[in-house]
C-alpha cells in the first residue's frame, strides 16, 4: 500500500441542521488530524431556511445548494463536486470517530475492499434504543449491506451512478450496487473494524425512544400497501421523518 495520503472528500447532506452541523464537521477535523492528509468537506444544503450554510462555511466546509426532495440526489450533488480520490458520506447530525478516515484509507489501500459502511452506536442508551440497535445489527449481519457512513473511492461511486435514485432505502440499494461491483472485481464490501458512526438520538429525544418500533406497528398496513404499489401514505411518512424534519 502506498504511504502517500490522497485527498479525501467528505459529503454531508443537510436540511436545517444548524444545531448539529458544527459538531459533525468537528468530528471530521479530528479524524483528519489522525489521518494526516488533506480532507475537503462539502455540505449540501437541502432546502435550508436556517444558518446551516453560514455555520458550515465558518467551520471550513464548502457549501452546495440543492432543492430536491430526494436524499440520493442531495448526496449525488456532493459526489459530483468531489475532488478527492476517496469519498465518504455522513449525515449532518451524526459524527465519526477519530480514526475513521485513516482506517478507510488503509482498507481501500489494501486492495481487498471495494468500499463499505460502519458500525453504528447511539450517542446515549436505553432499552428501546438497544432493541433498535439489535434490529440494525441483525439486518447488517444477514444482508452484509452495512450503511451509516458510506465510503469508497470516488471513481467507484461514479461508476455505479452514485446513490440509487430513491427517496428512502437508497442506502441499502447503494450498498447492493457497491457489493455487486466488488464481486465483479474480486473485492469485498465490508464494514469498519476499529471505528464507528456515533448515531444521533435527536428524533428519539423529541418523540420518544419507542418511536421507530411504534411506527412499525402503527403503520404496518402502510408498508404492506407500499409493497403492493400504493406509496402515497408512505411518502407522507417519509416527508415527516426526513425531508421536512426538522421543520
Amino acid at each position: 500500500m502506498s504511504t502517500a495520503k490522497p485527498l479525501v472528500t467528505v459529503v454531508i447532506p443537510a436540511h436545517n441542521e444548524e444545531n448539529y452541523i458544527r459538531r459533525c464537521i468537528a468530528s471530521i477535523h479530528r479524524a483528519q488530524q489522525v489521518y494526516g492528509g488533506e480532507v475537503e468537506i462539502f455540505v449540501v444544503c437541502n432546502r435550508c431556511t436556517d444558518r446551516t450554510d453560514e455555520i458550515a462555511r465558518a467551520c471550513g466546509a464548502y457549501v452546495i445548494y440543492n432543492e430536491d426532495r430526494c436524499i440520493a440526489a442531495v448526496r449525488n450533488d456532493g459526489i459530483a463536486a468531489a475532488r478527492g480520490k476517496i469519498l465518504i458520506t455522513i449525515d449532518a447530525d451524526n459524527r465519526m470517530t477519530p480514526g475513521t478516515i485513516d482506517e478507510i484509507w488503509r482498507m481501500l489501500g489494501s486492495g481487498q475492499y471495494i468500499g463499505g459502511g460502519a458500525p453504528m452506536v447511539f450517542e446515549r442508551s436505553s432499552f428501546p434504543l438497544y432493541l433498535n440497535d439489535l434490529l440494525c445489527r441483525a439486518g447488517f449481519a444477514v444482508t452484509g449491506l452495512y450503511c451509516g457512513i458510506f465510503w469508497a473511492k470516488t471513481e467507484t461511486f461514479r461508476q455505479i451512478g452514485g446513490f440509487a435514485d430513491l427517496r428512502a432505502m437508497e442506502d441499502a440499494a447503494t450498498a447492493k450496487r457497491l457489493k455487486a461491483l466488488g464481486r465483479e472485481r474480486g473485492r469485498r464490501y465490508t464494514c469498519l473494524r476499529d471505528n464507528y458512526l456515533i448515531n444521533s438520538t435527536r428524533k428519539f429525544d423529541e418523540q420518544g425512544d419507542w418511536m421507530y418500533l411504534r411506527m412499525l406497528v402503527r403503520h404496518a398496513g402502510t408498508f404492506v400497501r407500499a409493497a403492493l404499489g400504493d406509496r402515497g401514505e408512505l411518502d407522507r411518512i417519509i416527508d415527516d421523518l426526513f425531508y421536512d424534519y426538522p421543520r
